[in-house]
This record gives C-alpha cells, sequence and structure tokens, in this order.
C-alpha cells in the first residue's frame, strides 16, 4: 500500500514547487496544504520541529523542508 504524502507549502515558495514538481514527475499522489489558510496545520509543522516550508508528511514522518534522499528513502525509492 502507497504511503500517504501531504505537502504543506506556503504562497511564493520555490522549494514548494520544486517539490510538487518532484511528485508530479515520480507520479506520486499527494495533497497540498498552504499553511498561511490553515494555521492548525502551520502548527502541526511547527511541533514537529518544522520552521519553514516545504515540509513533507509520508505516512506518519515528517520531513522539514525538500529532503529529496529523506523523501525518496520514505516512499521506497532510493
Amino acid at each position: 500500500m502507497a504511503k500517504k504524502v501531504v505537502l504543506f507549502t506556503g504562497p511564493g515558495c520555490k522549494w514548494c514547487t520544486v517539490a510538487k514538481n518532484y511528485f508530479k514527475e515520480k507520479r506520486i499522489k499527494f495533497k497540498t496544504i498552504d499553511i498561511s489558510k490553515d494555521k492548525a496545520a502551520a502548527k502541526d509543522c511547527e511541533k514537529h520541529g518544522c520552521r519553514g516550508v516545504p515540509v513533507v508528511l509520508i505516512g506518519s514522518r515528517w520531513i522539514c523542508g525538500f529532503d529529496k534522499d529523506k523523501i525518496q528513502k520514505q516512499l521506497g525509492l532510493a
């Protein structure tokens, strides 16, 4: 079963766009949440030690920033 992928983004975030394009290129389904519009999501990111965007949540694993190696490892692509 594929792990659920959630991408937390913010307006004008270059790395958020890079992350979106990466998931599309790899044909990985993901949900996008804009933390500027969702304060609860912003608090969740902070609670897990992430101070900026993008934040990637794969299953129950939080990844702060677009860390391709960690993302690939979590998705079983590495």
